[in-house]
């Protein structure tokens, strides 16, 4: 067998046609996901304290404990925010991301008691909404749809301090492992609920109001993708739906579009809808959603 010339491949691959669309330069900054792990697994301790971790709490070693956590988080978080920066804005820590980075650590770490609130509603949402579940601690340790809004009320909370890079890395690690895929920039209520989970897909410019519930399968998307003169896809536009309070949207269901779910309507399985839903409405298979 004739040998293979490495040195001839690796002359292909070098070629500036070939790899300057996808090579990055070592001298920009460049987030770690080892680290952005390891801030997700700090802060479950911190979100759900004695449910992970190695530590031993009580209430007279809770505050230290959790004192530590918080300082890692910081550190770390800030070093990620400014490298996310730097990778954006294509240089190498330049003193405009360290400063805009170190704030917006600043403001997330202010802003973990409220989103603490926000995921224990999403615990119980998840607890009282599905009679399999024994407790709400058996929610935290085994449901995805907890994973995944832990993902994403951290994700978002980034997101909307402006930050770019890393709010979509901690959304897709979630999205690896539980099959659903929320955008950072969707706006969810409080307690919210997704049973079973796999295949949901929730877009960057949904809103989502306080206790709803969706199930396996449902796509909360786009209809069109509107574009420029230029045929460039225009960004940030609205183009996701919204839901508001107390929707239930079962499995298989496909919204479409900027459309509105009027409080307290109910989107039957497998359904397709790319117009308003009425409050209080019931939409099933039969039925057109203009009905």
């Amino acid at each position: 067998m004739n040998s293979i010339k490495l040195n001839d491949i690796s002359l292909q691959l070098c070629k500036p046609s070939a790899v300057n669309a996808l090579y990055h330069k070592s001298d920009q900054a460049l987030p770690s996901l080892d680290i952005l792990h390891k801030i997700i697994s700090l802060l479950k301790s911190v979100i759900f304290p004695g449910y992970f971790g190695n530590e031993n709490l009580s209430p007279d070693t809770l505050h230290y404990h959790m004192t530590a956590h918080l300082d890692n988080v910081h550190q770390l978080l800030t070093s990620q925010l400014i490298a996310g920066l730097c990778f954006d804005c294509k240089k190498s820590r330049c003193l405009g991301c360290e400063k805009e980075g170190r704030e917006a650590a600043n403001q997330f770490m202010l802003n973990l008691p409220e989103l603490r609130d926000m995921l224990s509603g999403d615990v119980l949402a998840a607890y009282e909404g599905d009679p399999a579940a024994k407790s709400p601690g058996e929610t935290i340790f085994c449901y995805p749809s907890i994973t995944a809004m832990f993902h994403h009320r951290i994700a978002h909370a980034i997101y909307k301090l402006d930050m770019p890079l890393i709010p979509r890395i901690i959304a897709e690690m979630s999205h690896s492992s539980t099959g659903i895929d929320i955008h950072p920039g969707a706006q969810i209520g409080k307690n919210f609920f997704i049973d079973h989970g796999t295949g949901v897909v929730i877009g960057e410019t949904c809103i989502i109001g306080n206790g709803c519930r969706i199930y396996q399968g449902v796509t909360l998307g786009a209809l069109s993708f509107p574009k420029n003169e230029n045929g460039t896809l225009i960004k940030g536009v609205p183009r996701h739906p919204i839901l508001e309070d107390n929707v239930i949207v079962y499995a298989g269901a496909t919204i479409l579009g900027r459309v509105t779910i009027g409080s307290g309507a109910v989107i039957g399985g497998n359904v397709w809808i790319t117009n308003n839903v009425s409050p209080g409405a019931r939409i099933a298979q039969e039925h057109n959603a203009n009905n």
